[in-house]
């Protein structure tokens, strides 16, 4: 067996939550290399073609640097080097992820203003604006957005986030969570205005976690030097300086970065707009799928239907849970839970990474037995709907 079971199981595992996703097997050889000297000659020329490369997933002619940690960490190095005891940082409370992120802040000592929404939309540009224009004392020295919120399914639209920044002339930095959107959908850090984008190694990445990310400006970096929270690990400045010949100043996670750069290598060889416009296309077939089955979808404006992730509801009456174990027994499937204030209320369908279209098919008809032997209410064919969408697109492309 390649991983842990508590019984055997024919065939492959589908990994169809949003994270960890499946490692392709380019990657998993990478990764299966003896470790090298980490000063070693040999070491920084991979680092130095890593650190060359990665800039072009975040669209960015900027220094992105690289942690050995989850994604969590670089929540924290985010903040970290940008701000002080006590700074003010505007927040939005789109779902689990961006709740875990406040309650980082406020333990590192910030202070939160929070927007609230139903967990079934994104941030919201004009109640993020309406805060800044009353911010007249600029006492908000952040804007900090989950770009694609993993437990809702919803997209916050950075872009017209950075819009009503600019129309209201705030000096705030835009600080975005792009851990379940990078390499799945667009993110552009220089063409947004982003100040600092997050993300991580096990979502579209490809990888196993183990590894961050902070894409960089030149704005978020000035304010790294000023900036009084504390920080050692997490530090840029010592990060930066050691990059800079492709070494890091401290022991790095050679086995994840061996993985890291042919991952790289994978996403430039597809091309990244042929990525985004693979993911695009899995996301359609899932909200396809749903809507003959007649599952509500969480995310309730088209706008902002994510690539990476479909949350789907049940039901009323019906346990997501119930149905997720049934998957998991009846067809070696893993969905992921719905979490927060949509726990036992809606599963989420995976699908982003290392994907193709008859991974996709062979995930939602492990979700249409799975709801026949649930019990849970559907109409039949949600799967033909996926499979006509995705084969009109085969053969146009033909």
């Amino acid at each position: 067996m390649a991983y842990y079971q508590s019984r055997p199981v024919a065939g492959r595992h589908f990994l169809q939550i949003p994270g960890p996703s499946n490692v392709p097997d380019r990657v998993l050889r990478a990764i299966d290399n003896a470790s090298m000297d980490h000063r070693s000659a040999d070491f920084g020329k991979m680092g130095q073609e890593i650190l060359t490369n990665l800039p072009q997933i975040f669209a960015t002619s900027g220094p992105v640097v690289v942690f050995p940690a989850s994604g969590t960490g670089a929540w924290e190095a985010a903040l970290t080097n940008t701000l002080s005891p006590g700074d003010t940082v505007l927040m939005s409370r789109t779902g689990q992820f961006a709740v875990l992120w406040e309650d980082m802040s406020r333990r590192l000592g910030l202070n939160a203003i929070m927007l609230g929404t139903d967990w079934r939309h994104g941030a919201d540009p004009q109640a993020i604006a309406a805060e800044l224009e009353k911010d007249k004392a600029h006492k908000i020295k952040a804007v900090c957005v989950v770009h694609c919120e993993t437990s809702t399914g919803c997209v916050s639209r950075v872009e017209e986030i950075r819009g009503v920044m600019n129309a209201a002339r705030h000096p705030a930095l835009l600080i975005v969570d792009a851990i379940s959107s990078l390499a799945a959908m667009e993110c552009r850090h220089d063409d947004w205005g982003i100040d600092v984008t997050i993300s991580g190694s096990q979502k579209a990445m490809m990888l196993p976690p183990g590894l961050s990310f902070n894409a960089i400006s030149e704005k978020a970096l000035a304010a790294s030097k000023t900036a009084k929270l504390p920080r050692s690990y997490f530090d840029w400045q010592s990060m930066l300086e050691f990059n800079r010949t492709g070494y890091f100043p401290y022991t790095p996670a050679i086995g994840l970065l061996y993985g890291l750069n042919e991952a790289i290598k994978m996403l430039l060889e597809e091309g990244l707009d042929n990525v985004l416009a693979r993911h695009d296309r899995f996301g359609e077939a899932c909200r396809r799928a749903a809507a003959v089955w007649g599952l509500e979808n969480n995310c309730v404006d088209a706008r902002e239907y994510s690539a990476s992730v479909t949350t789907l509801r049940t039901p009323a009456g019906h346990s997501a849970n119930n149905l997720r174990a049934v998957i998991a027994e009846k067809f070696n499937m893993s969905l992921g839970t719905g979490l927060g204030m949509i726990t036992d209320k809606a599963f989420r369908i995976g699908h982003l990474g290392d994907l193709n279209d008859l991974t996709l098919v062979g995930t939602l008809g492990g979700v249409e037995m799975g709801m026949a032997l649930a019990g849970v209410p559907h109409k039949p064919g949600g799967v033909q709907a996926a499979l006509d969408f995705l084969a009109g697109n085969a053969r146009a492309a033909a």
